[in-house]
């Protein structure tokens, strides 16, 4: 009986084990994946820039007053970690 218990504890630590490396392996995509996802928004933004340059002008416009506007509005970030 004791044998089996410690074979069943072999097999937990295993399958631990893999789990361990597909967290691993999940974590490693996931930022491979935002990494391209960079890129292909910066040369999408670049051929963008380069065939419509007044369109390209404005949205970036719209964005930084997007971003400046989100800035100003929302509550500091240490009032959010003291609530």
């Amino acid at each position: 009986m004791e044998r089996f218990l410690q074979f069943l504890d072999d097999v937990d630590d295993l399958y631990g084990m893999f789990g361990l490396i597909v967290e691993r392996l999940r974590q490693v995509l996931l930022v491979l994946f935002s990494y391209l996802a960079v890129v292909t928004g910066a040369i999408a933004g670049i051929g963008f820039a380069l065939v419509y340059p007044p369109i390209a002008l404005s949205t970036s416009t719209l964005l930084i007053v997007m971003l400046l506007y989100h800035s100003v509005t929302s509550p500091p970030s240490s009032a959010l970690q003291t609530a």
